[in-house]
């Protein structure tokens, strides 16, 4: 394995030739799996209706 220590603009710039020399069609399916692969890209889930704007819920159990 080998370790490239460079600033984010090189890199970017490294990213944006590789993704220009792939053709139309290669480009197209690299933009389908990445679609694909935020599907499974973690999000924060929205609030339940009954605890809108509760920011926290104490419960006191007794034993």
């Amino acid at each position: 394995m080998e370790i490239i220590f460079r600033t984010k603009a090189e890199s970017n710039l490294e990213q944006e030739k590789e993704f220009l020399s792939l053709t139309p069609i290669e480009r197209f399916y690299r933009f389908l799996e990445m679609a694909e692969r935020l599907k499974h890209f973690p999000v924060k889930k929205e609030d339940k209706d009954e605890n809108k704007g509760n920011n926290f819920l104490i419960e006191i159990k007794l034993s």
